[in-house]
C-alpha cells in the first residue's frame, strides 16, 4: 500500500487549502538536519534522510492529521568544516528561518508543531531560543502548542541500551546512525571505507539494529504527536513579566 502525501511540498495549493477547511493537517512536523561529514562511509545527507523518513512515516500513521513541511536541509556544524564538502549556517541566520518556518505554519491556522531534529548541533541553539518563540507567539494565539525534540531523544534510553555495545547516542556516524543508515540505503554505506576507518565503532553496526532504532523512532514520534495533539504534551508556563 503507497504512503498517502504527507509532505507539504509534494501538495498543490487547493489540496492543502482543502484540506486545512476540512481541519486536517492541524499538526505540522519541521524537521532540522544538516548537510556535513559522516565519517568515511556515510554519505553527507544522512541526517537529513533519516530524519525526514521517520517524520514521514509518522505522519502516515497519523494521516491526515499531520503534514511535514520543507526540511531544513542545512545545519550549524561549524565543528565539521574542516572535512572538505560540509555546508554550516551561522546561528543566528539558521534560527531565523527557523522561526520564520514555524510564524509561517502558524499564520495558516495550524496549531501544533513538532520541530523534529536529526542533527546534534542544532540542539542547543534551538533550545536556547525555544522559550522566547513561545513568548512571542503566545501573544498571537496562546494556543499555539511549540515543540522541539531530537527523534533520538524519544526512544528510551533503556531501549537503545539493550540493543547496542557502544551506547553512543547518537554519536557521529557510529554504531547508532551507522545501524539507521543500513537499514534505510544499504547500498549508499561504504562498507570498505568502514572497516579501513581507524574508528571500530561503527562496524558493531547491523540493518537489524537499525530496524529496530527507526521503528521505534516512529512509534515514539507517533506517541508524543498524538500527547500534542490531545493537549496531553504542552509547554511549562513561560510567562511575561510586567
Amino acid at each position: 500500500m503507497s504512503i498517502p502525501e504527507v509532505m507539504l511540498s509534494g501538495l498543490t495549493r487547493r489540496e492543502f487549502r482543502e484540506a486545512l477547511q476540512a481541519e486536517k493537517f492541524q499538526t505540522a512536523i519541521l524537521t532540522t538536519a544538516s548537510n556535513e561529514q559522516h565519517s568515511e562511509h556515510l554519505p553527507m545527507d544522512f541526517d537529513l534522510t533519516a530524519v525526514t523518513h521517520i517524520a514521514r512515516e509518522a505522519a502516515a500513521a497519523l494521516y491526515p492529521k499531520v503534514i511535514v513541511t520543507v526540511p531544513m536541509a542545512i545545519g550549524i556544524s561549524e565543528h565539521h568544516m574542516i572535512h572538505k564538502g560540509t555546508i554550516s549556517a551561522k546561528p543566528g541566520g539558521w534560527l531565523a528561518v527557523v522561526f520564520d518556518a514555524v510564524e509561517s505554519l502558524a499564520r495558516h491556522g495550524i496549531k501544533n508543531i513538532l520541530i523534529l531534529n536529526g542533527h546534534g548541533g542544532n540542539t542547543a541553539p534551538l533550545k536556547a531560543s525555544l522559550d522566547q518563540w513561545r513568548l512571542h507567539f503566545k501573544l498571537q494565539d496562546p494556543k499555539l502548542n511549540l515543540h522541539f525534540a531530537s527523534y533520538w531523544d524519544l526512544i528510551p534510553l533503556d531501549f537503545l541500551h539493550k540493543h547496542m555495545k557502544t551506547r553512543v547516542i547518537p554519536g557521529h556516524a557510529k554504531e547508532f546512525e551507522t545501524s539507521i543508515a543500513l537499514a534505510l540505503y544499504p547500498d549508499k554505506v561504504r562498507q570498505e571505507a568502514m572497516r579501513e576507518h581507524t574508528d571500530p565503532d561503527p562496524l558493531e553496526a547491523t540493518a537489524e539494529k537499525g530496524r529496530l532504532f527507526v521503528e521505534e523512532a516512529i512509534r515514539r514520534t507517533v506517541e508524543f504527536l498524538e500527547g500534542m495533539m490531545s493537549g496531553r504534551i504542552q509547554p511549562a508556563e513561560v510567562k511575561h513579566f510586567p
